[in-house]
């Protein structure tokens, strides 16, 4: 439906009591639905495995080696485009250890793998210099400096 605010207030985009709100047409038109919930399937439960999982991961890791992280993030920042939010040290670390549990199919099951799994399995990742030698990040300046262990 068509809604019209009072106030002076043009268009909302949100959610606001059970109902969505829209706007369209370079903001000069405002469309409201009933806000349903979206049902959850089988890989957003997988997914939420995942990312919880690897949160008590990357909690356990030291921290230097989230400090070389936060250190990579920033380095790798400047190969982002414009406009584009930069991923942060966890984001990183997650991205890396999906390119890596992809690369070495069987070892790592990334909603049941543990702190010391890594310490054992993840040689190609103990530190980020390693994981930029061996191709699971990407090339940065001075990424051989990043040396702290996982």
């Amino acid at each position: 439906m068509k809604v019209i605010f009072k106030f002076g207030i043009k268009t909302y985009s949100g959610t606001v009591d059970e109902m969505t709100f829209g706007s369209y047409r370079k903001h000069s038109l405002c469309i409201g639905r009933k806000y349903v919930t979206p049902v959850l399937t089988a890989n957003n439960t997988l997914m939420g495995s995942v990312m919880k999982n690897l949160a008590e991961v990357y909690r356990d890791c030291s921290e230097l080696y989230k400090a070389d992280l936060k250190t990579y993030a920033l380095r790798n920042s400047a190969n982002i485009p414009s406009g584009k939010i930069p991923p942060t040290s966890f984001a990183i670390f997650v991205k890396m250890l999906y390119l890596f549990s992809e690369l070495d199919e069987g070892h790592i099951e990334l909603s049941t793998v543990t702190y010391s799994d890594l310490q054992t399995l993840g040689g190609d990742i103990a530190s980020v210099a390693d994981a930029v030698e061996n191709g699971y990040l990407a090339n940065v300046v001075d990424a051989d400096e990043l040396t702290a262990n996982m």
